[in-house]
């Protein structure tokens, strides 16, 4: 069963004569272990598809199911609940709070999860990436891609399915851009995750399984 399946979704903003397309007639599928990315120019509606797929927004029409479940229906309640308990969100910026220590990232999500039990320790996700030694640290003692394994761990704490990430390595020098992008691959490949990357650098998609193109609202498969 796949992950994320849309069917015929679009986007537009406004009304009549100023009405502008964001995002034309889209199929998509992400299955599990699966590792997909998205690249085109900016503007080109790569962010746009990659919010209504965390239902972040609202498609205009089309419809969107998460593991078979149409969601079109979801009252605010549920999409809420949607949104934390099957997705990981990773930013550009690691999004990390300034004032907590890594640990204690770890710790709001606890106090915020509806899954009780989680299935991986934040020190078992923190040594899975390597980073082990810096969960007493604050984000400003950290280096860039220090702060995006840390965002990544966070990201898969609550044990999401599906893992979103929006130009994750656009911060980062190429040798930390590839050692990110390869602990994407192994999220989705060994732990059994969906991952879909928005990425500009073609330089980081050899790790993929599958590789999409978006021009002016339109998704074309690439790879």
């Amino acid at each position: 069963m796949a992950l994320i399946e849309l069917h015929q979704v679009t986007k537009t903003y406004g009304q009549g004569h100023k009405a502008v397309q964001a995002l034309k007639p889209t199929n998509f599928k992400l299955m599990p272990s699966e590792f997909l990315a998205i690249t085109g120019p900016s503007g080109s509606g790569k962010t746009t598809l990659l919010t209504i797929i965390g239902h972040l927004q609202q498609a205009s029409s089309g419809s969107i199911q998460v593991n078979g479940q149409d969601t079109s229906t979801y009252s605010t309640k549920q999409l809420t609940k949607l949104r934390f308990n099957e997705f990981g969100f990773i930013l550009q910026a690691s999004n990390l709070i300034p004032f907590l220590t890594v640990s204690d990232q770890f710790k709001l999500v606890d106090r915020l999860t509806t899954k009780g039990k989680l299935s991986q320790t934040p020190t078992a996700l923190l040594d899975l990436l390597g980073i082990g030694d810096l969960k007493d640290k604050f984000p400003n003692q950290l280096s860039g891609g220090e702060r995006q394994r840390v965002a990544i761990a966070r990201a898969l704490y609550n044990d999401p399915d599906i893992i979103l990430a929006d130009e994750p390595t656009a911060s980062l020098d190429t040798s930390r851009a590839l050692q990110t992008v390869g602990i994407l691959a192994q999220v989705a490949h060994d732990l059994h995750r969906g991952v879909i990357m928005i990425t500009h650098d073609t330089k980081l998609l050899g790790d993929t399984d599958g590789v999409y193109d978006m021009r002016d609202g339109q998704l074309t498969q690439i790879k």
